[in-house]
């Protein structure tokens, strides 16, 4: 055998380990890939005492937080109810401030009354304060004053405190109003009260 084949034997064992080696690396570092993407264990199950305690933290956050619902709610109530009983007790100021100035008229009314010998003025001044209080009240407020007599009788807008039989009447009819009627809007308030012929 030539020295150049035994040098290439040589060679050839030599190089075999080393491939081994590298193959035997890669096989560790496949290893090791693969036991790094395993999942990790699941972690162990709560115990009862834990999840009682989970659960009463829970109730006493809903019990606070029912608490605070609860006062809000209170408060909201008595705020409510002071508005509403200030809403009773001043509804009727605007049309008190348009009474005022009536009596007001009044009130002069009376003092040149006192001081004056003129009655029929006086009269006279009277009768101009108090249509200017029926058109004040009917215009803004919707208080109507209506006349009863002359209409036939109707008991849902009239009272009858005299009855009289005529032989000219064909149905009740009011003869005289005693006491005006008022309506406020549509709605009567007072029935008027009067007095009625009543057919033979």
């Amino acid at each position: 055998m030539s020295d150049q084949e035994t040098q290439t034997i040589e060679e050839e064992n030599t190089e075999t380990p080393q491939n081994q080696q590298i193959e035997g690396g890669d096989s560790s570092a496949e290893s090791a890939q693969t036991a790094s993407t395993e999942p990790s264990a699941p972690a162990a199950p709560a115990t009862p005492e834990e999840k009682i305690a989970e659960l009463e933290v829970k109730l006493a956050e809903t019990h606070d937080q029912f608490l605070r619902k609860a006062a809000d709610f209170e408060n909201f109530r008595k705020r409510m109810n002071q508005e509403k009983q200030s809403a009773i007790e001043f509804a009727n100021q605007s049309l008190l401030l348009d009474i005022i100035p009536i009596i007001d008229d009044f009130e002069r009314a009376i003092q040149a009354g006192e001081t004056s010998t003129d009655y029929t003025g006086l009269l006279e001044g009277v009768k101009m304060i108090e249509k200017r209080l029926a058109s004040q009240l009917e215009a803004k407020w919707g208080l109507k004053r209506f006349n009863a007599a002359g209409q036939p009788f109707d008991p849902n807008i009239h009272e009858a405190l005299y009855m009289e039989k005529s032989s000219e009447a064909k149905e009740a009819v009011v003869q005289e109003d005693l006491v005006k009627g008022y309506m406020l809007k549509e709605r009567v308030i007072r029935a008027a009260k009067v007095k009625v012929l009543m057919p033979e």
